[in-house]
């Protein structure tokens, strides 16, 4: 489990940029998101085994449950991690030093979260881009990204993947 969170979180984004802000709506953040983007200044954040293709966000009360969906040699794992909301709109801490951050969504089409990890005495973050749809990707979330981590200097910009579509599948009701 740490092994996939850590490929899930690696990096360090030198960009600190505005919060969604306190009239972040978060029951509008639930559901499904594919991974479209990675931004970090360190390529150990872009080289991990294990790659994050999609979670699938639901909340109750103040929890924070990340039902997240990697892509390992071929095969689909799927994780849940439980965390709760900060005393920040928009920033949920996990066990085991991981916080994630709502950077910018327009709810809909697109979501840019930081996600951070201390790990052996060290402070990680990577930026990353995320949207509803299994196919669009270069919507105005995916500029506004750009513009974001202008600064940062490696991109990687997510393939298509079956597990992304499996966990939209079996996490939807009805068809999809």
């Amino acid at each position: 489990m740490e092994a996939g969170l850590l490929s899930a979180i690696l990096g360090v984004a030198m960009v600190w940029a505005e919060t969604a802000g306190p009239d972040l709506e978060l029951q509008k953040i639930v559901g499904f998101w594919r991974e479209v983007g990675v931004a970090s200044n360190q390529s150990l954040a872009l080289m991990t085994p294990k790659r994050l293709e999609a979670l699938f966000l639901t909340l109750s009360g103040h929890e924070l449950t990340v039902k997240a969906a990697y892509s390992s040699s071929g095969s689909c794992e799927t994780e849940n991690i439980v965390g709760s909301e900060m005393n920040v709109s928009g920033k949920f801490v996990f066990p085991g030093h991981r916080e994630i951050h709502v950077i910018d969504t327009d709810y809909e089409r697109y979501t840019i979260l930081r996600l951070s990890l201390h790990w052996q005495g060290k402070d990680f973050h990577v930026l990353k881009y995320f949207t509803r749809s299994l196919e669009d990707e270069y919507g105005p979330g995916f500029w506004r990204f750009r513009e974001l981590t202008a600064d940062t200097g490696l991109y990687l910009v997510a393939r298509h993947g079956r597990c992304a579509k499996l966990l939209k599948e079996v996490s939807l009701p009805g068809p999809c």
